[in-house]
């Protein structure tokens, strides 16, 4: 289980472990191809917002589309 979730917009994550000096080196994550990754040290979870809403099946309100279908 992630200790903390961070939603970001970029498909490459940044983790430094938030502490300061009491953090871990800085590591570049790369969020594809699913739009998300856990740091190896802290177990951040960083997901990008976009693969997290086209996951969920949600379009956004301003597209002017329904998330629901017919059968």
């Amino acid at each position: 289980m992630p200790f903390e979730t961070i939603y970001i917009d970029e498909m490459v994550a940044v983790c430094n472990g938030g502490e300061g000096p009491l953090g871990h080196p800085r590591v570049y994550l790369n969020l594809k191809p699913f739009g998300k990754i856990e740091c190896p040290y802290c177990s951040r979870l960083f997901v990008n917002r976009a693969t997290s809403v086209a996951d969920s099946g949600e379009l956004s309100a301003s597209s002017g589309q329904s998330s629901a279908t017919s059968e």
